[in-house]
């Protein structure tokens, strides 16, 4: 795939569109903290990274606030900031954590990867139980171009075509997948939702 493609799709370049919108959507999220009247906010990630922070501009968010930050994700990080705490879970099981303990439940472009309907439901269901807001951003399933492999309406294909195009062509930063059953478990663990969803 054309290196200035994915340069522009890299929501980790600055400058990049993806990046771009990202910041947007941020700036709508830095306004839902601040609706928040209390001076400490404490904000649950789910899925996220220390270095999404870093890169959104955690500085602006805590300006003169105590905002705590837990990062929750099924693969293990380090924090070097004292205000960010990370821990290795699932999302669709916070039973850590109390009913209503964070001002706010954030996840960007997470629920279409923790598996089927009913998994993605009970991400929904212990976001809204351990957060007094939440903010979930996904991508819609009905955009032409399938964001995780940059490809026009792969997730409407058959998932042998999908498997195929993964073993065959170099989507987005997947390479060439050899094997079938990788090539068939990356096709079906991406699942979008729609507006309805």
């Amino acid at each position: 795939m054309n290196n200035k493609i994915l340069n522009q799709v890299n929501s980790s370049n600055p400058g990049s569109f993806a990046y771009n919108l990202r910041k947007k959507r941020m700036r709508i999220f830095l306004d839902q903290i601040n609706s928040i009247k209390s001076s400490k906010v404490e904000i649950l990630d789910l899925g996220g990274t220390v270095l999404f922070w870093e890169n959104m501009g955690f500085e602006e968010l805590r300006k003169g606030r105590d905002i705590r930050i837990t990062v929750l994700n099924i693969m293990p990080q380090d924090s070097k900031y004292e205000f960010i705490k990370t821990i290795k879970g699932d999302a669709r099981d916070l039973s850590g954590f109390a009913d209503k303990q964070f001002d706010v439940v954030f996840s960007n472009s997470v629920i279409e990867h923790v598996g089927s309907y009913d998994d993605q439901k009970r991400m929904a269901l212990e976001v809204q139980r351990v957060g007094k807001n939440y903010f979930i951003q996904t991508p819609n399933r009905y955009f032409p171009v399938e964001p995780h492999f940059l490809f026009p309406f792969f997730q409407f294909l058959p998932l042998a075509a999908k498997v195929f195009l993964l073993q065959h062509c170099k989507l987005s930063w997947y390479k060439n997948i050899k094997s079938k059953g990788e090539a068939e478990q990356a096709a079906r663990e991406i699942r979008l939702l729609c507006l309805k969803e």
